[in-house]
């Protein structure tokens, strides 16, 4: 376990490096298909803004299209707020703030840039929902996001994946401009323009998707770990997922982010059997988890 997580932290490293790198090299490549220097200079300015404005102000963002409230007090949730600091003391970090979603489907994220300064949201319906040991599993895989330092990727893979969505598109627009202006064919250079900028918004989402169920897998794995229960998660997971209530202030930015996905009916596709119902989903399917939990227990 603790040998996977360094190895899961080095490839962390290696990962934003690609990211930058293929930014870099798709802006430089548009600038020379355009010969237009203006291209390169706006990828810059933007991986570097974006990224900026997603480290200091990510968990501000997403506390704020989920519509939580808090931070709550000891007093407002004693018992949440006493398996969120017992598990902090055992896992060694320090105490999230606590957010609590009013909605009655059950469900829970972490975000945050560190683990100073991190986050742990918890919708009204896992908390009525759920037994304590299948809780406390919910909490120690949203405490092993924070110690994994999941929530700083997750944030800097979204902000790269959105700088080149945004490239793409910029460019895509400057090409049909510069068609209608010019009246110039552009033949095979018009091509491989137009599969460049198609396959790389695709190419950038496919790995932010793959990561995140990676992550999901490992979050599991570490939260049982610190339980020493990994029945509890098991269980968790299977009753978030079997409820039927969608959660109202999710949306696909922000699903990735939740312990089991929130929108109903791209979580019905995950649970295919199909490669391509995989390829595309932002989780890992239930089943496999629970499987895999089971396992660790049957070991």
């Amino acid at each position: 376990m603790y040998k996977e997580v360094d190895r899961n932290k080095r490839n962390t490293f290696f990962l934003i490096f690609f990211f930058i790198i293929f930014i870099i090299g798709l802006g430089w490549a548009l600038s020379y298909i355009f010969n237009n220097q203006l291209i390169l200079i706006i990828a810059v300015i933007i991986a570097v803004t974006q990224s900026w404005i997603s480290y200091y102000y990510s968990d501000k963002i997403v506390l704020s299209m989920s519509h939580a409230k808090g931070p709550i007090k000891k007093k407002d949730s004693p018992e949440l707020y006493r398996l969120v600091e017992n598990l902090c003391i055992t896992a060694g970090l320090p105490r999230p703030k606590i957010y609590i979603i009013e909605d009655s489907a059950p469900n829970a994220f972490a975000t945050g840039r560190n683990p100073d300064h991190a986050v742990v949201c918890f919708t009204t319906g896992i908390l009525e929902k759920l037994e304590k040991v299948e809780l406390e599993g919910v909490i120690a895989h949203e405490l092993s996001h924070i110690g994994n330092w999941d929530i700083l990727l997750q944030t800097v893979i979204v902000t790269l994946v959105g700088v080149i969505v945004l490239i793409s598109d910029f460019s895509l627009r400057t090409m049909f401009f510069r068609r209608r202006s010019d009246g110039e064919g552009g033949g095979i250079l018009l091509i491989v323009g137009l599969l460049l900028l198609i396959l790389s918004p695709l190419f950038a989402i496919l790995i932010q998707l793959a990561v995140s169920r990676k992550r999901e897998y490992l979050a599991d794995a570490s939260g049982a770990l610190l339980t020493r229960y990994p029945e509890g998660l098991a269980r968790a997971l299977k009753k978030i997922s079997a409820d039927k209530e969608p959660l109202e202030v999710a949306n696909r930015a922000t699903a990735h982010l939740y312990i089991v996905n929130p929108v109903k009916k791209q979580s019905q596709r995950e649970e295919g059997n199909s490669f391509f119902a995989n390829l595309f989903s932002t989780h890992p399917p239930i089943k496999d988890r629970v499987k895999k939990l089971r396992e660790m227990v049957a070991k």
